[in-house]
């Protein structure tokens, strides 16, 4: 696990989920950790609606001032450099698509020292009707790369159906994981999975994560 996690993909692909789950797994290993979000964008679903769970975790969280509130507008106060010199792992969960990346292009010259310590991990979702082919993920991957000054060095296979998800559902995505990673020259860190189907898959390359992102009608 690198020093600094940035986190992208489109909306609807679990990232914000994935983010928190990353954090959650640092602070497991007894690492001071700090959730960054960059997520300017969407009010919904965004890693700053985790605080109370950083708190009790003890996980600094860093939001854009007016976040969940309803004057959630783009106002980032915060030295993410500063940030990245401390001795937390820092996840920086980035907005869904090239207008979100923006946020992170703010802060791609502070970023570029740290360039050795950065996994930038793009996440796909097979079943998002958004990017239903490998070429439009790929289109949106180089779209956000575009907007944040910074290139990905890894591809997060998080395919799912909510609660509809099914073991088969992950390994059907698994030939979609694999030609964006073949196209984009980009390997694919994991294969993310509900922790409960982990052991109906055969994949030495999974990762089992909870689900603390869920839509309304199913909290």
């Amino acid at each position: 696990m690198k020093k600094i996690t940035v986190v992208t993909g489109h909306y609807g692909t679990g990232k914000t989920n994935l983010s928190v789950n990353i954090a959650m797994n640092i602070k497991a290993q007894g690492k001071p950790v700090c959730v960054i979000d960059l997520d300017i964008v969407n009010p919904y679903f965004r890693t700053a609606d985790f605080k109370k769970l950083f708190e009790e975790n003890n996980i600094k969280l860093v939001a854009p001032e007016y976040a969940n509130s309803n004057l959630d507008i783009p106002a980032l106060s915060f030295d993410l450099e500063q940030l990245a010199m401390s001795d937390n792992y820092l996840v920086i969960d980035v907005g869904g698509d090239d207008a979100g990346a923006t946020a992170l292009g703010r802060y791609s010259q502070a970023l570029e020292k740290f360039r050795d310590d950065i996994e930038m991990i793009y996440v796909i979702n097979a079943y998002r009707y958004l990017t239903p082919t490998p070429d439009d993920a790929l289109e949106l991957m180089y779209e956000i790369e575009n907007a944040s000054h910074m290139k990905h060095t890894a591809i997060v296979n998080n395919s799912n159906l909510g609660s509809e998800t099914t073991p088969e559902t992950i390994e059907n995505s698994f030939e979609f994981a694999e030609e964006i990673s073949l196209k984009a020259e980009l390997p694919i860190l994991f294969n993310a999975c509900r922790e409960d189907l982990a052991e109906f898959i055969e994949d030495k390359n999974l990762m089992p994560i909870k689900v603390y992102v869920k839509p309304f009608w199913e909290r």
